[in-house]
């Protein structure tokens, strides 16, 4: 019900009843957050072991005189930020995208709802939907691929899980956000079809799927700052989707000019007050902000407050935070998402009455498998390492741990092992969120940040894997990461490849599990990987100013003609389906595929059924194919099931740049249904429009 924009509507009249009652005063008081960074910095560098970014929810307005409480901040995407060792840390939202399972991101969402008002907190500013235009983003790892419809449906449904529990969900953030260590000076350009069909296509969904509040986004956008935009945050957003919600700045630094900001749009000002407060009040009364806008602002804030006021009538119960159900959730998600890339002689799962002596090298084995120390830094009660996680799940095994500094030794090993597990990847000191130490003053430090220099391993580690890899036919590495690693260089060095992403507080369990065949693994690349860095798009991360080509990723391969190493969607599993019997169909208002799946080895598993639209006979410059349906079909050894995936029309609409709207093409589309974006994957129809 707190998705449906007409159930927040029918407050309008009391959120105007009480706007009448206020004072200039009091409705810009609505638009302040109220958490001085200075202050805020003072107090954790009391307490560092104890305090940290967000530890409590962050509040802004609230006029207690008439009822009106306070909108009370928690970031995400993770889970709760706040307080320290209590909260459920999930999957980063890539594995998360990685699983393209809409049913469970829900469940995520109402389980990190009720985590949020265990702190009394009233909103979610942890659904990141930005898209990837180059897989080096630091902050990738908070989103959930490199695709738009999957972003706007994974985005959906964690919205609607958050908003069920009566806590407002932030969609965030808005817009063109894809590069970390340039945010805060980088003006990105694109032409209008990129613009509404590859960058602001998901916002829009979740927007119609309910989401209450918008967090703008500290970049430019063709040289305005997106906080205080007025294309973007009055035209777009609010007139044109007819957004009823607020918009909040992206935090500290997000506003730059009380009347441009307060005129472009911008409703609340986070998480201190520097340019509204005060100042807004002056450019009210002297004449350069209308008092319509500060209204406006206002009503948006009381309206959306006054229809989810609920949380503020009931107790806390602390009990829910990192319950039982919600670390089940966890483990549940970091099963699903883990990814299969390789599995040569069928070296996985490994065999526990066969593998006596299990060798594992790396130094990430002993490490928090979580992600990122920004602002989406979750602490949750334990983390299950990589190393843990074998030894709780196989323990009979011998299990030897090793760092693999040493290559002679790590060789050594390997030779008197069954089997060998290479835990390589990334960490929080390699990617993330970045702030210099000039911009922040500490606040997050400088670690993270972009992958400026390679999307490959550490030199050290490829060396490792190409050293040590041969001596064992019986290897597997395993990647973590927050998005695309490249592996060609020595994919041919081990027999098997997992992608494992920063699996979350369950995440070593459910790696173990995966390794040795307690899981059969279903997760699907959410990023399509190349031969060679140079087929994705060019970008220069310390940079001013930056275009976005309409191509990326998977869609720009396709039409390049270029073969990528391993296609978007793609993921294997410890049995075999296949497909067939497809039919396609136009009806009404969606066109669908259904064929028929079935399980041809001998184990239960989980396949995902996509469904892609081709432009083949289209007028203008348009995709190959692009993803336009996805479901997630579990079988028994032998079962066979009949599935059918429906796309609504307006989903292959294209935008008219001379009209200005999105509009349909009138000709024969080509539609897929299949395993991966892959030709090989797919089978092909048509249906005519």
């Amino acid at each position: 019900m707190k998705c449906n924009k007409e159930y927040r509507l029918g407050f309008t009249g009391k959120a105007e009843k009480i706007l009448k009652s206020l004072t200039l005063e009091e409705k810009v008081y609505l638009m302040s957050g109220q958490i001085s960074l200075q202050d805020e910095l003072a107090n954790i560098t009391k307490d560092p072991d104890n305090l940290h970014y967000n530890y409590f929810p962050y509040p802004a307005g609230g006029i207690e005189r008439v009822g009106l409480p306070p909108m009370l901040f928690c970031d995400g995407p993770r889970g709760v930020v706040c307080g320290n060792g209590k909260t459920t840390c999930f999957p980063v939202s890539m594995l998360r995208g990685a699983s393209f399972d809409t049913e469970l991101e829900e469940k995520i969402g109402r389980a990190i709802g009720k985590e949020i008002r265990a702190f009394n907190g009233n909103l979610f500013g942890g659904v990141c939907i930005n898209l990837p235009y180059n897989p080096g983003w630091g902050r990738s790892q908070e989103t959930y691929g490199e695709e738009s419809f999957h972003l706007g449906q994974m985005g959906a449904a964690l919205v609607r899980g958050v908003q069920e529990e009566d806590v407002i969900a932030c969609i965030k953030h808005y817009a063109f956000n894809q590069m970390e260590n340039s945010r805060f000076k980088v003006s990105v350009e694109c032409d209008k079809r990129t613009e509404r069909e590859v960058y602001l296509a998901h916002f829009k969904d979740c927007i119609d799927a309910g989401a209450a509040s918008v967090m703008s986004s500290y970049n430019l956008y063709k040289g305005t700052h997106c906080g205080h935009h007025n294309y973007l945050l009055n035209e777009v957003l609010k007139e044109e989707w007819d957004f009823d919600g607020f918009v909040m700045s992206d935090f500290y630094w997000g506003v730059k000019d009380t009347v441009e900001a307060a005129n472009g749009g911008q409703n609340i000002e986070m998480a201190h007050t520097m340019y509204f407060g005060d100042k807004l009040i002056k450019a009210v009364k002297d004449g350069l902000v209308p008092e319509e806008k500060i209204d406006d602002s206002a009503l948006r804030i009381i309206r959306t407050l006054l229809a989810f006021t609920s949380w503020h009538e009931a107790p806390a119960e602390t009990s829910v935070l990192a319950c039982r159900e919600h670390v089940s959730l966890a483990l549940e998600s970091a099963r699903k998402g883990i990814t299969l890339l390789k599995n040569e002689n069928k070296v996985l799962p490994l065999d526990k009455k066969k593998t006596k002596k299990l060798l594992v090298l790396g130094a990430l084995g002993e490490l928090e498998p979580i992600g990122d120390h920004g602002s989406s830094w979750v602490r949750p009660p334990y983390v299950i390492s990589p190393i843990q996680g074998l030894q709780m799940v196989a323990p009979e095994t011998q299990i030897t741990y090793d760092r693999g500094d040493d290559f002679e030794k790590a060789k050594a090993l390997a030779k008197e092992a069954d089997a060998v597990v290479f835990i390589v990847g990334y960490d929080h000191n390699d990617e993330g969120e970045f702030v210099s130490e000039d911009e922040a003053e500490g606040y997050t430090g400088t670690m993270g940040g972009d992958r400026r220099f390679s999307l490959g391993l550490h030199r050290n580690e490829i060396d490792l894997l190409k050293t040590v890899g041969p001596v064992n036919s019986n290897s597997a590495a395993v990647l973590i990461g927050g998005n695309m690693i490249m592996i060609t260089e020595w994919k041919n060095c081990v027999s098997s490849i997992l992608m494992a992403y920063y699996p979350g507080m369950e995440g070593g369990k459910a790696l173990a599990e995966i390794l040795f065949g307690d899981v059969n693994p279903s997760g699907k690349l959410p990023f399509v990987l190349p031969y060679n860095e140079s087929d994705l798009p060019a970008v220069e991360w310390d940079t001013t100013s930056q275009h976005y080509d309409y191509y990326h990723g998977y869609a720009k391969l396709d039409k390049e003609g270029v073969k990528p190493l391993l296609p978007y969607g793609f993921g294997m599993s410890y049995t075999t389906f296949s497909i067939g019997g497809a039919t396609f169909a136009a009806e009404g208002s969606k066109v669908s595929a259904t064929c028929n799946i079935r399980n041809t080895g001998s184990a239960e598993g989980t396949e995902v059924l996509q469904l892609y639209a081709g432009f083949k006979n289209s007028s203008i410059d348009r995709p190959v194919k692009v993803l336009r349906g996805f479901e997630r079909v579990s079988l028994l050894p032998g079962e066979e099931k009949t599935v059918t995936i429906s796309c609504p029309i307006e989903k292959l609409c294209f935008f008219n740049e001379q009209t200005n709207k999105m509009e349909l093409e009138h000709m024969e589309y080509e539609l897929y249904i299949g395993t991966s974006s892959s030709s090989d994957d797919l089978i092909m129809g048509t249906v005519k429009l």
